[in-house]
């Protein structure tokens, strides 16, 4: 995906220099490997910082939220979805966007580089060649497989290309038509009750409460999270298991029908919990009963946002 990069700038430039847009979100080296940052642009000169690979993980969606500029994006499919998702909520008008679509064949997830080279010291410099990634340290040379050290949701991501765009900076590649996506979600729903909470127990044990997961969803904009409201109090701050419990289910809740796994929960979390457990469901159920998925169309509200004479209520009791 580096190829993308020279586009990209083009782009950026040309809609800067032509005034079509204030400013540009997007992408620069960061300062440590494996970790490039979002930047805006708002010089057209300035657009040669912009870069493309496999370390674009965040969410641009995320900076977008209630701008009052004309604002050109750089989008993965990911991120167009949730562009998707705050305009039919409110949260940006599509007149305000210039999005720049980038076709995407997954993000590293630095964790599974770090694991893999843990005894072999510092990784201080690392280089994509097509598909595969080599990382460097003072004493050590390791190169793999891109689909070896892929974050979790990239694995069965099943809309590589962007929904929304205005430019694509890439012909579009290939959907995966890989395995199920809801498989290890198929594997909870045939435990007993029992295991089933044993299970999130478990899952959340190291849970610090730090709310990065909330801080880098690209849903999470309430003004005042529920954690955080005081009158009443829902839920507490301390690490105690029911509360962490009831953060984890709550958060995921009011992410029904909006979630588009984009995998910002888990690629944030210090701890390496894996979050999008909670979500995966939620997106599962919302598949089977409403033939519905995140962040696809402009033209459709969420199924918790609508009601249909016609909609399973099988689940009522």
């Amino acid at each position: 995906m580096i190829e993308y990069t020279q586009k990209i700038q083009e782009i950026a430039a040309r809609l800067l220099k032509e005034g079509k847009v204030d400013m540009v979100l997007g992408f620069r080296k960061g300062t440590v490997p494996m970790m490039n940052e979002p930047c805006v642009i708002r010089n057209p000169e300035d657009a040669r910082a912009l870069v493309w690979d496999s370390h674009c993980g965040i969410n641009l969606a995320n900076y977008l939220m209630d701008r009052k500029e004309k604002i050109g994006v750089v989008a993965k499919g990911c991120d167009s979805r949730n562009i998707v998702n705050h305009i039919v909520e409110n949260k940006i008008r599509r007149d305000q966007l210039f999005v720049i679509g980038v076709p995407c064949t997954g993000m590293v997830d630095k964790r599974n580089v770090a694991s893999a080279t843990e005894k072999e010291g510092e990784i201080l410099e690392v280089l994509e060649e097509k598909d595969r990634i080599t990382v460097k340290g003072s004493a050590f040379e390791k190169t793999f497989e891109k689909a070896r050290v892929l974050q979790d949701n990239c694995r069965t991501c099943r809309h590589r290309n962007p929904v929304l765009y205005d430019e694509m900076a890439a012909e579009p590649v290939p959907e995966q038509e890989g395995p199920d996506p809801f498989q290890d979600v198929q594997e909870i729903e045939k435990m007993a009750p029992d295991e089933k909470r044993a299970f999130f127990e478990s899952l959340v044990a190291d849970c610090i409460r730090c709310y990065a997961c909330r801080n880098a969803c690209p849903l999470c904009y309430c003004p005042t999270c529920f954690v955080d409201e005081s009158r009443p109090q829902w839920v507490g701050k301390s690490i105690d298991p029911t509360d962490t419990l009831t953060f984890h289910f709550l958060r995921a809740y009011h992410c029904a029908g909006r979630c588009t796994d984009c995998g910002a929960c888990e690629r944030a979390c210090p701890v390496g919990i894996r979050v999008r457990q909670f979500t995966k469901k939620l997106n599962k159920d919302c598949l089977e009963l409403f033939q519905w998925e995140a962040g696809l169309t402009l033209d459709a509200r969420p199924p918790l946002d609508t009601y249909r004479p016609q909609d399973p209520d099988d689940f009522i009791k």
